[in-house]
């Protein structure tokens, strides 16, 4: 089997695009059928984007934020870097706001706010250095993953996937997707799953139509067919991607990965994480202290703008939900891989 990977074919699309004054984001919403990138001049426009799902994806809402606070130094005068520390605040604190349970987006201006610490007489520089190596050391971490996750995959296996954690989600390549791009490439995955996510269908708008571009087949299921697609024995792995993984391996990711989860570990199917160190937050014991985000309840009431609940329904709209670390057989990082983690396993790769 190859041990390297054509990026030329499986590394094609990219979500963000720095052009120099301006951030421009592949808009995520408008996709599969129209390709279309809004371009951002301000933090707050950035923060509006990520909140409104334009950028979506933990790395790539991560990246979207560095490249926000350069927009933010781009509007701030200051005669020192002590005072351009305090006027960047509030537009700092507006981008953590836009999303919170990435932990992605808080690493990343944490990443800021210390480039600005280091810095001297060239604060706006440094700042700008700093966005562009989060953007490419993402980029070469994805790569990484996918070589490490695929190892783990067996010739002639079906996956399993949730969500978007490919290309669109990252600087490129992709989490969980890039796992799968790596063994579609070297001939380990035969076939291709992936659930449809709602509400904002992911799944059946995004990910399906980037491994169409690869060139990779892929079968579209609803999210209510992944149990049964699991009894008929096609898929041997779930491979997701992940927003939060706490210091036990307990792991937050798009709602409807822990039933996928659960479902997997009775149909004897393996369960595999795909997330960058970034992912990683060690501050955090387990999963039962994520905060988990809530969206309006309207987005359960339509499909594309075209309202299919009656008037008058009630609806609960989490965006996450938590995987306990006892239902994950492996979680990647361009660390390494983590075999059945517990706290013991996360301590030994990522410190106390």
């Amino acid at each position: 089997m190859p041990d390297t990977i054509d990026y030329a074919r499986y590394d094609r699309i990219r979500p963000l695009r720095w052009t120099g004054d301006s951030l421009e984001l592949l808009d995520q919403r408008k996709l599969p059928f129209i390709t279309e990138y809004i371009s951002c001049r301000t933090s707050d426009e950035v923060a509006e984007a990520i909140h409104d799902l334009v950028v979506r994806g933990a790395p790539a809402i991560g990246i979207a934020a560095a490249w926000g606070v350069v927009l933010a130094e781009r509007a701030t005068v200051a005669d020192n870097v002590d005072e351009a520390a305090a006027r960047l605040e509030p537009a700092l604190q507006r981008l953590n706001a836009a999303r919170p349970t990435a932990v992605n987006l808080a690493w990343a201006l944490a990443r800021m706010r210390g480039a600005l610490a280091r810095a001297d007489g060239n604060w706006r520089q440094l700042l700008e250095d700093e966005a562009h190596a989060i953007n490419s050391e993402d980029l070469a971490a994805n790569r990484r993953m996918g070589l490490l996750g695929a190892a783990l995959i067996s010739p002639g296996s079906g996956v399993l996937t949730h969500c978007n954690t490919g290309s669109l989600a990252t600087a490129g390549f992709g989490t969980a997707l890039g796992v799968i791009r790596a063994g579609v490439a070297q001939g380990r995955i035969a076939r291709v799953f992936a659930g449809e996510t709602r509400p904002w269908l992911q799944g059946a708008r995004l990910t399906v139509w980037e491994l169409q571009q690869d060139g990779i087949d892929a079968t579209l299921i609803a999210d209510s067919a992944a149990a049964h697609l699991m009894q008929t024995g096609r898929i041997q792995w779930v491979i997701v991607g992940a927003d939060r993984i706490c210091a036990n391996g307990d792991t937050a990711n798009k709602i409807g990965t822990y039933q996928l989860a659960i479902a997997a570990r009775y149909h004897g199917v393996r369960f595999m994480v795909v997330a960058p160190a970034s992912t990683v937050d060690m501050a955090t014991a387990s999963g039962d202290l994520i905060d988990i985000e809530e969206r309006d309840s309207a987005e359960l009431h339509a499909i594309a703008g075209t309202r299919t609940v009656a008037e008058g329904i009630t609806a609960w709209n989490p965006v996450f939900d938590v995987t306990p670390h006892t239902l994950i057989d492996a979680i990647v990082t361009e660390r390494g891989v983590i075999e059945h983690p517990d706290a013991a396993a996360m301590r030994a790769v990522f410190g106390a």
